[in-house]
């Protein structure tokens, strides 16, 4: 299945940080983990249309 921005939630969690919970859509587990990264999340939670490529790194970084 391809990855969407909707399988993503962002929580605040203070200044340059966010809580991101990645679900898969095949089985419903759920990953979560504090991103401190603003790029890859001006890459996918700030943009309408972010890049596969984008959404898949991030759910990389948060499954590992």
């Amino acid at each position: 299945m391809r990855t969407e921005k909707s399988d993503f939630q962002f929580t605040f969690s203070g200044f340059g940080r966010y809580i991101v919970t990645y679900t898969s859509p095949k089985t419903n587990k759920k990953w979560s983990r504090i991103i401190t990264d603003m790029s890859i999340i001006d890459a996918t939670k700030n943009e309408e249309y972010p890049r596969l490529k984008d959404l898949n790194e991030l759910k990389l970084i948060i499954k590992n």
